[in-house]
Order: structure tokens, then C-alpha cells, then sequence
């Protein structure tokens, strides 16, 4: 057994429990009703305008979410997004009962609506041939209170598409290159167009929400990137799973398999590798590993489907990333998302505090009706890192994970679930 030093286990029980205090941290707000999807390849366009109070690197659940909410506020907002084709990911799939409340607070709740989106209720834990059935304390709160697992890209373009229609919001395809400063004050980006363009673009806030793989983040932050582990991707078909709308988590060896609903007829598979370095894919060492090192962990009831997915061989890999937040508090630009704070995504958490901290930022910016005041507003925005450590804190608390554990298995819980960190 590879013996890792991580976080992962108490992420899970907490995330149990953390969406109750994100509830009532927010307001409540009336359900909003369905739209329907209109997918475009290329650009999404909307209302021309001219000067802009915020531009928006990057468009992913961040991004797109924060673009409605600006926008919905009467603020301009110009997005600018290197690819807006539906993205294609195998993380960024479960969005936990917090993250849901978040999206009905701020009237997005309909995003998930048309996707074949699935509830989660809770969790299912197995270790060494038993299990445990852990489901989110829901019982004041309404039906349709629950997390939700869907494909990432349709969930994401739904916003995208939602923006688009905000008469104020102008979502454009761009590569964002570098941040305008002068004076140490961020005036705007510097960026190509779809069509390779060189131009500029200029706002008294500009939010970076570009995702993990940030290159504009290092003006703004002071990155510590860690990559404990590598995901490795599946989708089942054809099978159900022994608890129906929960998320399954194996404690394996050397490492956690994660199992959960992305469709009416699809489940998401993640097998977690620690290190960075995998069995290659190319000359069959990832699908042997898979048969005969996961495969026999597996539940009997997904054992076949599992089997079948790999050898259909639509195999997918993608390294995980942790990063705690650090950010040089800069006039005239802020980060948000992965760019600016990354768990493990095995906790789940991810989504959920990007739309607390769009939540977090929208009631900030509600009082200043002038943005131009460049010092004046990095002072009141630096308040934005203080308050959002209470969301992003109860995603990821300290939990001794041997205890967790202990409560449901008996047998000494292994090194890799020791340790949670807070981020």
C-alpha cells in the first residue's frame, strides 16, 4: 500500500453536514422556473454596450455564475473566455446540497433543470467488504433540497446561455494573455480575440476565474500547487447503484474509487492514483492496472459495467490539484474559483464554494455605486478574503479522519485518509 499523507475522508462526513450553515448563512429565495437549452458552438452573443464596470476572466461555473449575478445587479459586465464550446471534464460533476442553496439564492437554480441532472442524497462508504449509508441531514428542508450530479459541461454552458440573455452582459471567445497595470492598480486585460486579434480591454474590477490552470493568477496570489494524486476516468452503463442517488466512496487500496450518478443512464467512475506518474494508457498498463488492482474493490453490482468501461477504453486522466488561498490583495482586480483556491476534488467542495464566494461578492459590491475608486474599493474588497473563510472553511474542517472511520469500520484506518487540511 502506497502509505500518502492526505486529506480526503473528513472532506466527505463534513460535507454531510456544511451545507446547513451555508443555508442559513444566505436568504431564501422563490424557485425560479426552467428554461430551455439552446446550445452554441462558437460565441455566445448578446446586447452590445459601451462602457464596462467589471470584466470577467474566464466563463466556467465561477465565471458564468458570476456574469448572471453582476449582470442581474445592472452591472456591465464583459466576459472574455478562451473556448465556449460545451467543456468535456471529468471532474466538477457532484455539486453538494449547499452548493444547490446557493444556486437558488442566486435565482440559478434552473440551470440544473433540462441536464438529466440527478439528486444526491448523501454518501455510501465502503471498506474491506462492508458499508455504510451516510445521508445528508435533510429533513427541513424542501424536496428538491438536494446535491445534484450531472455533466459538467451542460451544467456550465446553461449558465453560459443564462448570461447571454442579461442585456448587459456581453460574453466574448478570447484568450486573456496578460493584466493591464499601472500604478499597481489593474486597469483591464490585454487579450487575442477569437480570431487572434491583439486588443484591450478596460474596467475599474477586473475577476479572474480562469481555473486551474490560471496563468494570470501569480500577479494576484502567491501559488502553493500541489498535485497529491492523478484521477483516472470511467463512465458505467447499463447498472445501478447498490444506493440509488448517493455518491460512493471505496476506501481502497492504496487509494479511494469514487462512484456517482452523471445521468439518468450514466455513473461516473474516479479511480484516485496517488503521486503523479499513472500506468500508461498507450500500451495497456492503465487497463490491466484497473482489472486487477480496482476491480476486485468494486461493489459485485457494478463489477461488469466496471469491466466493460475499460475495456470499451474511453479512459481519461486528469492530475488533481490543491491550493490554499493566498491572495496579494491588488486595486482593480480579484480572484475567484480555481484560480484562486483548489481542494482535492474527491471532497466534492469545489463548486459549492465558488457559488458562495459569487454570493459573497455580490452582496460586497451591492452599495458601491461607483467602481472607479480604485484604493477605496480594494480596501472594502479585501473584506471578501475574511468572509468567505466561513463557507470554504466547513467544506473542508479539520476531522480527524481515524475516528470518522472508526465509527462504521473497526479495522486501523490507513495513512492516506489521515491528516484533513483546511484550505
Amino acid at each position: 500500500m502506497v502509505m500518502v499523507d492526505q486529506f480526503i475522508l473528513g472532506g466527505f462526513i463534513a460535507s454531510l453536514f456544511g451545507f446547513v450553515l451555508l443555508y442559513h448563512l444566505g436568504r431564501k429565495t422563490e424557485k425560479a422556473k426552467g428554461s430551455t437549452i439552446v446550445c452554441e458552438d462558437e460565441c455566445i452573443k448578446s446586447s452590445a454596450f459601451g462602457n464596462t464596470d467589471i470584466i470577467i476572466v474566464g466563463a466556467g461555473v465561477a465565471g458564468a455564475a458570476l456574469a448572471c449575478t453582476l449582470g442581474k445587479e445592472g452591472r456591465r459586465v464583459h466576459v472574455i473566455e478562451r473556448d465556449l464550446t460545451e467543456p468535456d471534464r471529468i471532474v466538477g460533476e457532484l455539486l453538494q446540497p449547499g452548493g444547490y442553496l446557493k444556486l437558488v439564492e442566486l435565482g440559478l437554480q434552473d440551470c440544473v433543470s433540462d441536464i438529466d441532472a440527478q439528486q444526491v442524497f448523501g454518501y455510501a462508504l465502503y471498506k474491506d467488504g462492508e458499508s455504510t449509508k451516510l445521508s445528508y441531514p435533510l429533513e427541513k428542508f424542501e424536496s428538491d433540497v438536494s446535491g445534484r450530479s450531472f455533466h459538467n459541461g451542460r451544467f456550465v454552458q446553461r449558465m453560459r446561455e443564462k448570461a447571454a440573455t442579461i442585456p448587459n452582459v456581453r460574453i466574448e471567445q478570447g484568450t486573456v494573455t496578460s493584466l493591464i497595470e499601472e500604478n499597481g492598480t489593474i486597469k483591464g486585460v490585454q487579450y487575442k480575440t477569437k480570431n487572434g486579434q491583439e486588443t484591450t480591454a478596460y474596467a475599474p474590477l477586473t475577476i479572474v476565474c480562469d481555473g486551474c490552470f490560471s496563468n494570470l493568477r501569480r500577479t494576484l496570489c502567491t501559488p502553493n500547487v500541489e498535485i497529491p494524486s492523478c484521477f483516472v476516468g470511467l463512465i458505467l452503463e447499463n447498472c445501478e447503484l447498490p444506493y440509488a442517488n448517493h455518491g460512493h466512496v471505496i476506501l481502497g487500496d492504496p487509494s479511494p474509487i469514487l462512484f456517482y450518478p452523471i445521468s439518468s443512464t450514466e455513473i461516473r467512475c474516479l479511480v484516485d492514483i496517488p503521486g503523479q506518474k499513472v500506468p500508461s494508457i498507450g500500451n495497456g498498463e492503465m487497463a490491466n492496472y484497473l482489472k486487477t488492482v480496482v476491480a476486485p474493490q468494486i461493489p459485485p453490482q457494478l463489477y461488469d459495467a466496471f469491466i466493460a468501461a475499460v475495456e470499451k477504453g474511453n479512459i481519461r486522466i486528469m492530475t488533481n490539484r490543491s491550493m490554499p488561498a493566498n491572495p496579494h490583495p491588488t486595486p482593480g482586480a480579484l480572484l475567484m474559483g480555481d484560480a484562486f483556491n483548489m481542494r482535492h476534488p474527491l471532497t466534492g467542495g469545489g463548486m459549492t464554494v465558488a457559488l458562495s464566494d459569487v454570493v459573497v461578492l455580490r452582496d460586497l459590491l451591492r452599495p458601491i455605486d461607483n467602481l472607479n475608486d480604485a484604493s477605496t474599493l480594494c480596501k472594502y474588497l479585501e473584506s471578501f478574503y475574511m468572509l468567505r473563510k466561513c463557507a470554504s472553511g466547513i467544506i473542508f474542517p479539520i476531522i480527524k479522519a481515524e475516528g470518522v472511520r472508526q465509527m462504521f469500520f473497526p479495522a486501523t484506518v490507513p495513512a492516506y485518509y489521515r491528516s484533513p487540511r483546511i484550505h
